[in-house]
């Protein structure tokens, strides 16, 4: 796994847990499974831009491209 995808599924454990919420509830809100939510969170699978963009939504977070020139 690329280590920019690494660092954001850190932030979103991150976010997840600094709201109190269990994988089960996070799946709950995104309305994804909470296996869906584990193995990104494990880093066994890459998540699509469509499940990022239910999790951001969910934690109250959004994505955002930076440019780095």
């Amino acid at each position: 796994m690329p280590e920019d995808c690494s660092r954001i599924i850190d932030r979103l454990i991150e976010e997840r847990h600094n709201r109190g919420m269990t994988q089960k509830e996070l799946a709950e809100a995104t309305k994804l499974t909470q296996s869906v939510i584990a193995r990104f969170e494990s880093k066994k699978a890459t998540p699509q831009l469509d499940t990022l963009l239910k999790v951001t939504q969910a934690l109250e977070c959004e994505l955002e491209i930076v440019s780095l020139k």
